[in-house]
C-alpha cells in the first residue's frame, strides 16, 4: 500500500512540475510578447493608404507641431541652382540613421518636374544645370520620416514647391546660362495632393 502512495505522490509532483512549468512557459511567452510590444517605440502618427508616386505611404500627423518645409532657389554659376530648405519642427537625420519613424525627424527628397533628383540630409544643395534645361521647371522638396514614409497633414504631403525659369544662354553674356524673369521663386508651407503624390506635373 505504501508503495502505491509513493508512486501517486511522485506522479502528483510530476504533474505539478509539468503543469507549473507549462504555466510558467506560457506566462513567460506572454510576458515576452508584451515585452516586445512594450519595448518598441510608440507609433508616430497614422499610416494612410495614400502613397506618393515612388510608392511610399503617407504618415499623417496633427497639424499642430507637424514638420513644415519651405524652399528657396537662386541661380548659381555655370547654370546651376542653389537650393535652400527652411524647416520648422523638423531636423535632418544623418546617414545611417535607423529606418524608423521618429517625430519631426527624417530627410527631404528634391523633385524636378515630379521626378526625384536627390535625397537630402542637409538643408542646402547645388542643383546641376542638367536638371533644369531651357524652360520653366517646378522644384519640390518633400519631407520623409527615416522609414521612408511621407510626413502628411490633412491627407496631404508636407512639401513646398518653387518655380524657376532658365533661358537659353546669351552668346554675348559671360557664363553658360542667362536667366529670364522670374529667375526663382521661394514658397513655404505648401501641401501636396494625395491624388498625384503631391508632385508637380
Amino acid at each position: 500500500m505504501s508503495w502505491r502512495w509513493g508512486v501517486l505522490a511522485v506522479l502528483a509532483v510530476c504533474v505539478l512540475l509539468l503543469t507549473g512549468s507549462a504555466g510558467c512557459g506560457s506566462s513567460g511567452a506572454r510576458e515576452q510578447e508584451d515585452g516586445k510590444s512594450g519595448s518598441s517605440p510608440s507609433p508616430v502618427g497614422e499610416l494612410l493608404d495614400d502613397r506618393d508616386k515612388l510608392g511610399h505611404r503617407y504618415r499623417e500627423v496633427d497639424e499642430k507641431g507637424a514638420p513644415d518645409v519651405g524652399i528657396e532657389v537662386q541661380p548659381a554659376a555655370g547654370g546651376a541652382w542653389d537650393v535652400r530648405l527652411t524647416v520648422r519642427d523638423f531636423r535632418f537625420s544623418p546617414a545611417g540613421t535607423p529606418a524608423r519613424a521618429v517625430a519631426g525627424q527624417g530627410f527631404a527628397r528634391l523633385f524636378v518636374n515630379g521626378r526625384p533628383v536627390v535625397l537630402l540630409r542637409t538643408p542646402e544643395y547645388r542643383l546641376p544645370a542638367r536638371y533644369v534645361p531651357h524652360g520653366t521647371h517646378h522644384l519640390t522638396a518633400r519631407l520623409y520620416a527615416d522609414d521612408s514614409t511621407v510626413w502628411a497633414v490633412d491627407g496631404k504631403s508636407v512639401e513646398s514647391t518653387a518655380d524657376i525659369t532658365a533661358s537659353e544662354p546669351d552668346p554675348g553674356a559671360s557664363g553658360s546660362g542667362a536667366l529670364s524673369a522670374p529667375a526663382a521663386v521661394s514658397r513655404t508651407g505648401g501641401r501636396g495632393s494625395p491624388d498625384d503624390g503631391g508632385e508637380a506635373s
